[in-house]
């Protein structure tokens, strides 16, 4: 396993706090020296799983937390978004995260599904986990020659 941060945060199930979202992964992604666009890219896939989050989530009334993880590595920035507000076992989730087919009917999806067609097409993987609410896990790499062939956007995890 190669060397990574871990960076957490948890903030109120609300779409006000998306933004303090955004900025984060966005000054994450420019320490590592991501593109402009795949900065762009990045803010545009974590406001979609925390819009999600937010929206299905907590319909209930009950507001709840979101809780957000980067993992910062040389080559990728890996980031997870959970609809509930514990804290990340980084290996538990990596052991049971299943990929997201794009076959899936969409109300198979606890979270609805639009915004994860759009996040499965700016990002170079993505994968669900939804057996305790949802958790998304988005990878986006440096340099975009790390994504190999048979490494299609969805895929499993290694």
């Amino acid at each position: 396993m190669d060397n990574f941060d871990f960076v957490e945060m948890k903030v109120p199930a609300r779409a006000e706090y998306v933004g303090v979202v955004r900025l984060s992964v966005s000054g994450v992604a420019s320490r590592l020296g991501f593109s402009y666009e795949a900065i762009e890219d990045l803010k545009v896939a974590i406001s979609e799983a925390i819009t999600n989050a937010v929206e299905h989530a907590y319909s209930g009334g009950d507001a709840g937390e979101v809780t957000i993880g980067f993992g910062v590595y040389e080559d990728r920035l890996e980031v997870m978004v959970a609809d509930h507000g514990g804290s990340f076992d980084l290996n538990k989730i990596k052991g049971g995260i299943g990929p997201y087919e794009g076959s899936e009917p969409v109300e198979d999806l606890q979270e609805g599904g639009f915004g994860l067609f759009l996040i499965d097409a700016l990002m170079d993987k993505v994968e669900i986990k939804n057996d305790y609410g949802v958790i998304v896990l988005m990878t986006k790499y440096l340099n975009e020659a790390e994504v190999g062939v048979d490494d299609d956007q969805i895929s499993t995890t290694r």
